[in-house]
């Protein structure tokens, strides 16, 4: 069985996916839109204080086209 993702907080998740490839193209507000222009893929990062909640750093690694595992590794 998989463990569970890691607590991580919005600027975590913005270096592990630069990491991955993403460039930020835009920050809006409290909000940065990464790009990757490997993969054709874009995500959006909202920058709120504390951990995100598990259901929402799912669906932007699932965005991003990484799996779990994967981003373990970038992270």
């Amino acid at each position: 069985m998989f463990a569970r993702l890691p607590g991580v907080r919005a600027t975590e998740l913005v270096k592990a996916l630069e990491k991955a490839g993403f460039e930020v193209i835009r920050q809006k507000g409290s909000h940065i839109t990464l790009h990757s222009f490997r993969t054709e893929r874009t995500t959006l990062v909202p920058m709120h204080p504390g951990d995100f909640p598990r259901w929402l750093l799912k669906k932007i690694i699932k965005d991003a086209g990484l799996t779990e595992e994967q981003f373990r590794h970038f992270f």
